[in-house]
């Protein structure tokens, strides 16, 4: 069995549950990671090649490759740090029984394959959309995005929908 498939088929399959009460604030996000650096600009650093920031630890320069559609972009503007499985898409899939600080922790964890920087308006065409709905434009990322978000749900324990699941299953094949 390859990486993936067994996360996958200990996933939940459930329809998805419903927006009631979700608001992106429940997620609080762009932690301060150290001094004025929060996780946005140390997702930033993480993923980008000759980064540096001002004395405030604002991105001045830089370059960065998005895996979801191959670009190279050296400004920080152009650039948006996906959640993986998308804020709302998580609240569809469980966190809404979550606590405010378990919904910080998911918004901001730099420790799991969740954060991602992204061509912006790629990111925007993503939205809170799930594989079964969306996927990345470049062909060559679909392996690591299935792995990455199977990662995220496992880890999370967040549920995944038939149509979801499917999808996941159709873009492991990839990793051959």
């Amino acid at each position: 069995m390859q990486q993936g498939e067994a996360q996958l088929a200990a996933l939940k399959v459930a329809a998805e549950g419903s927006m009631d009460g979700y608001d992106r604030r429940q997620f609080p996000h762009w932690s301060t990671v150290s001094g004025q650096c929060n996780t946005r600009e140390a997702v930033l650093k993480r993923d980008g090649k000759n980064v540096r920031t001002d004395a405030k630890c604002a991105t001045v320069a830089g370059s960065w490759t998005s895996p979801y559609d191959g670009a190279t972009w050296t400004k920080a503007s152009d650039l948006d740090i996906d959640h993986m499985v998308p804020l709302a898409q998580a609240w569809r899939s469980g966190a809404n029984t979550w606590t405010r600080d378990q919904r910080k922790r998911f918004a901001n964890d730099t420790d799991s394959s969740q954060l991602w920087t992204v061509t912006d308006n790629v990111n925007q065409a993503k939205g809170d959309k799930d594989p079964g709905q969306w996927r990345p434009p470049l062909a060559s990322f679909h392996c690591v995005y299935a792995r990455s978000w199977i990662d995220v749900k496992h880890r999370y324990r967040l549920t995944v929908d038939a149509a979801e699941k499917a999808a996941l299953e159709r873009m492991l094949h990839s990793c051959l």
